[in-house]
């Protein structure tokens, strides 16, 4: 076992159910949270009589919850700069002893919206939806790996700008503390791929996607590694899922003493945030990281989670200004 988190029971009995479902060739949909303390684990997920979760993915989709399309506007309380300096310099210092190269600090964030989770989810547009009810909605640009024909692949994606400043792409491509903070993340793919795959390779590198949003348009960098999945995993998708997590993009690299900063400058659980979700189809998996999302306590009040990415050559500032522009729906 890789995961710098220990499976908590039900974690465990979810990814022996994904195992077994995946040894027989039958459907299901999972949902694993950040600590993997919580699972979601639900078989023919397209025959919900009554739905456990919604998703819409570029594979399959759940028919939509019963809500009125509105628009939906934002109001924002976020974290003050000097409380996520404060945070920011745990992580900076864990760099600066080497504790780590690259650490994912991350923002939760008050939000004001008259419109529901259920609303939230049929108003964004995204490649991967997922709403569980009561609890979140993410609308997620991420994937985190797909399988076909006995091949993994996974996207990391590192890098974001504002599409809308002179020569964009071409800085976003070029700038030095991004390009480190990519590189840093796809090696670590690389070598998580390394432990499940064979014939590993960086098959596109620094490739740019457009997303469209509430508050403007952004420009994306990712990167796609690839490899043929060793036999041992071809029926057993819990074991190797767990070989991969956390990913790489949310978490950092070394993945153990990352975690352990995160923990030390998040004080707290992210839960289902940055976990992940996928859908098996009886052949092939299509899995995503669960951000872009907002989620919902006990109260009612919702709270957008948004972060960023921190190595040796960051800006504070500048990392915090990323966490608000972060803060959108996807239309």
């Amino acid at each position: 076992m890789s995961s710098a988190f220990p499976p908590s029971p039900q974690v465990r009995a979810t990814l022996e159910a994904m195992n077994t479902a995946s040894s027989r060739g039958e459907p299901f949909f999972f949902i694993l949270d950040f600590e993997l303390r919580e699972s979601l684990f639900v078989a023919s997920p397209l025959e919900q009589s009554e739905p456990q979760v919604y998703f819409d993915f570029p594979s399959a989709r759940t028919p939509s919850p019963e809500a009125v399309v509105a628009p939906v506007e934002l109001s924002l309380e976020p974290e003050n700069y000097a409380s996520y300096l404060s945070r920011y310099e745990i992580i900076h210092r864990g760099l600066l002893r080497g504790d780590s190269f690259l650490s994912n600090l991350t923002l939760r964030t008050p939000i004001t919206c008259q419109a529901s989770l259920e609303q939230i989810y049929a108003t964004s547009q995204a490649r991967y939806k997922v709403l569980l009810p009561g609890q979140f909605v993410s609308f997620s640009p991420e994937c985190f790996v797909s399988i076909r024909e006995g091949k993994i692949s996974t996207h990391p994606m590192k890098g974001t700008i504002d599409a809308t400043l002179p020569d964009a792409a071409e800085r976003l491509r070029t700038d030095y503390k991004e390009g480190c903070e990519h590189c840093t993340i796809v090696d670590l793919m690389r070598n998580d791929l390394n432990r499940v795959a064979t014939e590993v390779e960086v098959a596109r590198f620094k490739y740019l996607t457009s997303l469209h949003t509430s508050r403007g348009d952004l420009l994306q960098m990712s990167s796609e590694i690839r490899g043929r999945i060793q036999s041992k995993y071809l029926g057993a998708l819990g074991d190797l899922l767990l070989e991969l997590l956390p990913a790489g993009s949310i978490s950092g690299a070394p993945k153990e003493k990352t975690v352990e900063l995160i923990r030390q400058a998040e004080d707290s659980p992210r839960g289902f945030y940055t976990g992940v979700c996928g859908y098996y189809d009886g052949s092939e998996l299509d899995s995503a990281v669960l951000i872009r999302y907002i989620e919902q306590d006990h109260s009612g009040q919702l709270y957008y989670r948004s972060g960023g990415g921190v190595t040796i050559n960051s800006q504070p500032k500048d990392e915090y200004e990323e966490c608000i522009q972060k803060i959108y729906i996807p239309q």
